[in-house]
């Protein structure tokens, strides 16, 4: 036998077990939080530093406030399909290459917004190409979370992700209300951003090392390709050289020299398995794929509803405020600051609380978390885990934007509207960081599609929410619209929620189930071609069917006494 079926999943799962699940220690992973939570805080900074121009624009532009409502539109068109074409890439060729490209295009994008000022249709093209390099990051921070944490330490690295990811929420409305309300030249707002994504560009380039786990497994693999390597890398090569040759004198020994072929062994072992997926060829389709998923769409509906209603309200803020209370550009900038600075501690805070959850669920369970390998989540209720507590963290939210369109209706102090949108924010942000983290556990071959697939979901029915909330607020008035938007989302995401923890895990192994069925009877049947039914691999030979586990399930995780005689 040779080639990679002579691996086969069998083989592939026992090694997987018997290595550690990541080599990258706390430092590092400390390291690429900041790296990570800087580069996905591009997208809601380039979104919101444009929402206090757009009268500006169109002024400036000589064209209607449709017209200009229309490069909103292009945004959220093109922020769902970069993470499907992007994010769907880095998992076949790594985080680092598809991180350089996007903030290329971000920059160059940038770049030529700040010299074609007086173009409407270099405007509309442009934004286009801003949203395709700024809208990946975050699904492809996801996929390097998959890479580096185990499922029971993910909430340490997705919490201050998300809170550094809604800095850009919180500075960009300011940064654009001050530039809007002295009417000076908006090109300056893209310099800026010129500036922030060529500062993005050389740290990923010189620091982020490459975490894709089809590249380099645990991190162990040695990459070899220029754009694998840190622009750090040739800094430290003269160094490793030389501890390179002390190694090598001191592997001369008969010991030693035994140590070292073991272990030669086992990097060409390991990168047959690394090398086995490398060159996937790009198929943005298999987001779709996963939105078929029973186990996966109740979650990406949450995830997707927790969005929409962040977004109609960040739409209806600027007339709402100009209206009602005759707030001037600045202050239109500032009345986003509540929401953006709740959103960053309820998703500093729902990272705690994760891995609070899942311990607890393990204990629940009886279960020994194993922090060096990884937990097979297989045999662990990853949804109830998570989603532990959701259903009050959906009733708060759903009180407050109910709230919060009574408060609007019958012209409240100011002070009312913006604690509730503070209090969204904190709920909201909750949500949505559990939601994103369960799609990447229960889908961890491909993370960053996963998290693309709820990029797409999110934008859809985000633009949704931002197309109708002006046409309803007209026809319902702002305390009816914000009652039935809000009692809409609660009760489906609540009706979600029981879905997932009553179903997901049976529906989630199942279809593991089938999948390694599937992989090993493909296995075996190369061997009959190549070998002969009679010499074929004993792990292919003595498999035992894997049959649907609904009835050795139990909605808590727990197996029952034929489960676990099995």
């Amino acid at each position: 036998m040779s080639g990679h079926a002579s691996i086969g999943p069998c083989l592939e799962a026992e090694a997987q077990r018997s290595v550690a699940y990541t080599i990258f220690n706390l430092q590092q992973r400390r390291l690429l939080t900041c790296l990570l939570g800087l580069t996905t805080s591009i997208s809601p900074l380039t979104a919101t530093i444009y929402f206090p121009l757009l009268p500006l624009l169109a002024h400036r532009l000589n064209t209607s406030a449709q017209a200009i409502n229309l490069t909103i539109t292009i945004y959220i068109i093109f922020q769902a399909l970069s993470p499907a074409i992007f994010a769907t890439l880095s998992d076949s060729l790594g985080r680092r290459i598809v991180y350089l490209i996007t903030l290329t295009l971000y920059v160059l994008s940038n770049l030529g917004l700040a010299l074609a000022r007086n173009s409407y249709a270099a405007l509309l093209v442009l934004r286009a190409i801003q949203s395709l390099g700024a809208s990946a990051a975050s699904a492809i921070a996801y996929g390097v979370i998959a890479d580096v944490c185990v499922p029971a330490e993910r909430g340490s690295m997705v919490g201050p992700i998300s809170m550094a990811l809604n800095i850009g929420t919180c500075i960009g409305p300011i940064i654009g209300g001050v530039v809007a309300y002295r009417s000076v030249n908006y090109g300056w707002i893209f310099w800026f951003l010129v500036f922030v994504g060529v500062l993005l560009l050389a740290a990923i380039a010189g620091f982020l090392p490459e975490t894709a786990r089809n590249v380099v497994g645990n991190g162990s693999v040695e990459v070899t390709r220029w754009w694998e390597r840190t622009w750090m890398a040739p800094l430290r090569s003269a160094t490793v050289k030389t501890w390179r040759c002390i190694m090598n004198a001191w592997a001369t020994t008969p010991n030693s020299s035994r140590l070292t072929q073991k272990g030669k062994s086992s990097s060409r072992y390991e990168n047959a398995i690394v090398t086995k997926k490398k060159w996937k060829i790009l198929n943005p389709l298999q987001c779709l794929k996963i939105l078929l998923l029973k186990e996966a769409a109740p979650i990406l509906l949450v995830h997707g509803f927790s969005y929409m209603i962040d977004f109609s309200i960040q739409t209806s803020i600027a007339s709402a405020f100009t209206e009602l209370y005759h707030f001037n550009e600045l202050e239109v900038g500032l009345s986003y600051l509540p929401r953006g600075v709740g959103i960053i501690v309820g998703g500093y805070a729902n990272g705690k609380l994760m891995d609070r959850n899942y311990k607890i669920t393990a204990n629940q369970i009886g279960h020994i978390i194993d922090r060096e390998h990884g937990d097979d989540i297989n045999e662990f209720p990853i949804e109830r885990a998570r989603t532990r507590g959701s259903p009050y963290l959906i009733g708060i939210l759903t009180c407050s934007v109910v709230g919060y369109g009574w408060a609007l209706d019958q012209h409240s102090h100011v002070s009312v509207a913006l604690i509730l949108q503070f209090i969204q924010g904190v709920f909201q942000s909750s949500i949505y960081v559990f939601s994103n983290t369960l799609l990447i556990d229960i889908l961890s071959d491909t993370p960053s599609t996963a998290a693309a697939t709820a990029s797409i979901t999110r934008c859809a029915l985000a633009a949704l929410g931002t197309a109708t909330v002006q046409p309803l607020i007209g026809v319902l008035g702002r305390g009816w619209y914000f009652t039935s938007l809000g009692l809409f989302t609660g009760v489906s995401s609540l009706v979600a929620i029981w879905t997932i923890r009553t179903w997901g895990m049976r529906w989630r192994i199942k279809r593991v189930a089938e999948k390694t069925q599937s992989e090993v009877s493909h296995v075996a049947s190369l061997d009959e071609s190549r070998l002969g039914i009679d010499d074929k691999p004993s792990c292919a030979k003595n498999a035992v069917p894997i049959n649907p586990p609904e009835a050795l399930i139990r909605p808590d995780g727990r197996h029952t006494p034929e489960s676990s005689s099995r």
